[in-house]
């Protein structure tokens, strides 16, 4: 706390500079919640980006950039007279105290699990209709996946043993293998998308973000197959694939990145 007026200093320069901006900068003063919606996202992506690779000098920088995008849209909203910086901070720091009745009120809990349930359960008293209806429908797939089972799991829609959860990946495999000798498309990819989401079931239980570990393999992958590329003695199409997996295998003796 002994730094607070520092912060309240930097972050004031902040709202002092995107008010400037509005006024004198052309790109900036044609900017709406629509057009800086993609560059949120592509932001967002990059400050994940930057978390996998575990640097803090370029995740400070992607945060930076997302408190920017954050003032910008405060910004829109005070323009069109529909919210502020201090409207939208005070809403959220009243949601924090109220969501939070074991720091702010007279509630006990026992761990992370007890203030998640807590969580969700003063979502639905206070306009949430449903324990799903605060996930975004536009989330990659894996992460919606992940974020659905996670909330349902706070009400008690949970597998007791992670045993439990990996027979059920082994029931959906079996399903997968049975819908495929059908050769039924339409059956093969309902199932398939039964067995990735019990995978990402089986991965919380794990304790495994599924959305980070497939990047990093989307990463490790990209580095092996471009040692092949780098490695190769003649065009990829002309090699056989015992050659080519035999650069593979020289690749996976690389330190990890």
């Amino acid at each position: 706390m002994a730094n607070i007026e520092l912060k309240k200093e930097a972050f004031g320069r902040l709202l002092t500079i995107m008010d400037e901006l509005r006024e004198r900068c052309p790109w900036d003063q044609k900017q709406t919640f629509e057009s800086l919606r993609k560059l949120t996202i592509e932001e967002v992506y990059e400050l994940g980006e930057a978390i996998l690779k575990a640097n803090d000098q370029d995740i400070a920088e992607e945060v930076g950039d997302l408190m920017l995008h954050m003032v910008f849209y405060a910004k829109i909203g005070e323009e069109r007279g529909s919210f502020d910086m201090a409207s939208l901070i005070h809403k959220e720091c009243d949601k924090l105290v109220e969501r939070h009745p074991h720091i702010y009120g007279d509630i006990s809990v026992e761990d992370e699990e007890d203030v998640k349930r807590n969580w969700e359960q003063i979502k639905l008293k206070t306009g949430k209709k449903t324990v799903l209806g605060g996930v975004p429908r536009g989330l990659p797939a894996l992460v919606k996946a992940y974020r659905m089972q996670e909330k349902t799991a706070t009400v008690g829609f949970e597998w007791e043993e992670v045993s439990d959860v990996w027979k059920k990946v082994e029931e959906e495999i079996q399903e997968l293998n049975q819908a495929h000798s059908t050769k039924d498309q339409a059956s093969i990819e309902a199932e398939f998308g039964d067995v990735l989401f019990a995978l990402v079931n089986y991965a919380r239980f794990l304790n495994v973000d599924p959305e980070a570990a497939l990047e990093r393999t989307n990463q490790k992958f990209k580095r092996r197959f471009e040692f092949i590329e780098q490695h190769a003695n003649k065009p990829l199409d002309d090699m056989t694939l015992d050659e080519m997996d035999t650069l593979w295998n020289k690749a996976k003796l690389l330190p990890p990145k």
